[in-house]
Order: C-alpha cells, then structure tokens, then sequence
C-alpha cells in the first residue's frame, strides 16, 4: 500500500458525484496473455466493454515496485517543490486542475512525453527516476504492443504490426501519466453503508489507440457499461488493465468502443496510478482500416490526422463526446 504524508495540494472545492455505481456488476473481463485462447477474449472484451484485465503480463514486479517508489518520493515532496516541475502546458505537474478547460478533480498528476528528461523533475535522484522511468515503460510497450498485435491476429487484419507500428515509431506521440489521488477527508460514510462520494478524475474516454493502467490496492476506478451504469472496478496491483480509446474505436469503424471512465476518491487511503497513452505519430492518419470494411459497408468517420483529433480533444471538457466532430452522416 502506499503511504504518502499529508498530502500537499491545493485546496478548493470538490466536485461530487451524484451516479452511484450499479450494486451487482458483471465481471471484469480478465485476460491471460499465456493462454492461446487469449485473443479471442481480447477482442470480445473490447466489443463488449472496451475494457479487460490482464495478467501474465511480463511485466517484472521489479520495475513496477520502483517507479510506484520514485512517484510516491515525488508525490511526497512539498507542493513548492513539486511545482518546480513546471505547470503542465502539456507536460509537468498539476494539481487539481485538469487540462486548461476547466475540469478539476481530487488528484494531483506528473505528465511526461515518453522520453522525458528526469533531470527536469524536482527529486533528489533524478538518475533513479530516469532508469525506473526506462525500464517500466519499455516493459509496458513491449506488452502493449503484444496486445495490438494480438487484436490484429483476432480480426484477422495484415500485416499484424499494423497498429504496433504506430506506437513503435520514432515519432510516436504516448504519454505517460502518473496520479495521486490521496485521502480525501470531504469522502463522509453514512450510517448506512453508502458514501457521499467525490470526484478523483472526471468521466472521460482516453483519445488515443489503446492505454495500459496499473495502481496501487486502492479502489476507485470505475468503468461505464454500454448501457450508462457505472461499475468500480475492484483493485490489483499485480496486473494492469487495458482501457481501448477513441483512435481504435475508430480505426475498427465503431466494432470496439472507447471506455468512459472515472475515478472516485478515498477517504482513508491514497492511490496511486500509472498509465501509459500509445499514441500514434502526429502526423497518421486515423480512419478505419480497409480491411475491416465489408461490402459496401460506410465508414462511420472522416478521415483525421492525431495532431487534428488531438488538438481538438485537449480543447474540449473531459466529459464531451470528442468523436462526434468527426462523425460521418451515413445514410440509411
């Protein structure tokens, strides 16, 4: 578990939620990578839920004991510190303030490129920071590239890097994020059981290919079904969670959807989470793949390019729909 100091946030309003989370859920897809079934189960978890569990992983438990002790140092440091780090424009320290357009949330977050000089951040060791930095990271693309080319394997597209390449090119645009979220006294727990909850990170779906998540022991996260219910999505800080976003929504011409997802903050413990954006090159081009239409099938969307879909989702509240711009009127 982990256990930071007091925490040194800016302080302002919560934001509370008013959607309670459904009380019977249905399971979390779960999916082991070592098992030869695995990319059937991928590609039904991302139909139905847009969202799955996996373990198996290969990630070492190493690396990712290290940078959860490099980011809670850092998380741990004073807020002045911290904010030598720089304000996040995009990249740096936040607190509080999410993106530029006026969402806020319990969390304070480190946002860095994927090759991030740690020497820009405020720790004592930057060197330690920088190797826990490299070999999570290569870790978790290594496996996030396993899983692109095992979607494309599962519908059956060719060449199988066909969306492996984009995030193993030199110009690829991931990201990779680290949130605190920590004990929120504002959480009240009534006589009753039910809690009068806040919010840690407003809903939203993520706009690029795929995101790779992990945290720490701590609940919070919770993921919408189609049908608008919220579920939580029980803690494991052993394995990671894959979380499809809007560009593969649309390179799959609507046959994956991206999750909407939050996270509700905790009134006892911290939580601390990591997530790795695969992102493609700025300048490809988005559109869903020849290959998946059939027949006279329409696409659903106008062709764009990530720097395009990204400049306008960071323009837009996290909760808007940020496909709809893009959206092709079909007709029927």
């Amino acid at each position: 578990m982990v256990i930071l100091s007091k925490p040194a946030i800016e302080q302002f309003g919560c934001i509370r939620n008013k959607q309670a989370a459904t009380l019977f859920p249905p399971l979390i897809p779960l999916v082991d990578l070592s098992k030869p079934d695995s990319r059937q189960q991928i590609i039904k978890a991302c139909e139905e839920f847009g969202f799955f569990k996996v373990i198996n992983h290969g990630v070492p438990m190493d690396f990712i004991s290290r940078i959860e002790s490099e980011a809670t140092k850092f998380f741990s440091l004073p807020l002045s510190e911290k904010e030598k780090t720089g304000q996040p424009k995009p990249y740096g320290y936040g607190n509080k303030r999410i993106g530029p357009n006026g969402d806020v949330g319990w969390v304070e977050y480190l946002l860095l490129t994927t090759n991030q000089d740690p020497n820009l951040l405020g720790t004592e060791n930057p060197e330690s920071f920088r190797i826990a930095l490299d070999n999570y990271m290569a870790a978790v693309k290594k496996m996030a590239c396993e899983i692109l080319e095992m979607i494309a394997d599962g519908l059956k597209i060719q060449p199988r890097n066909v969306l492996s390449k984009l995030m193993m090119d030199e110009q690829s645009d991931s990201v990779f994020r680290l949130n605190h979220y920590p004990p929120c006294p504002e959480v009240v727990q009534s006589l009753n059981g039910t809690s009068s909850n806040v919010i840690g990170f407003g809903e939203h779906t993520d706009p690029q290919i795929i995101s790779v998540l992990r945290s720490n022991n701590t609940s919070g996260l919770q993921i919408s079904l189609r049908d608008g219910t919220w579920i939580s999505v029980p803690p494991d800080q052993y394995s990671f969670f894959i979380n499809v976003g809007d560009s593969l929504q649309v390179m799959t011409n609507g046959r994956f959807k991206s999750v909407k997802h939050r996270v509700l903050a905790n009134s006892v413990k911290s939580r601390l989470s990591m997530i790795y954006f695969c992102g493609p090159p700025l300048s490809e081009k988005i559109a869903p793949l020849p290959s998946l239409m059939r027949g006279d099938q329409q696409s659903l969307y106008k062709e764009f390019t990530w720097f395009e879909y990204k400049k306008s989702a960071y323009s837009s509240r996290l909760a808007d729909n940020r496909l709809m711009h893009f959206e092709k009127i079909v007709a029927s």
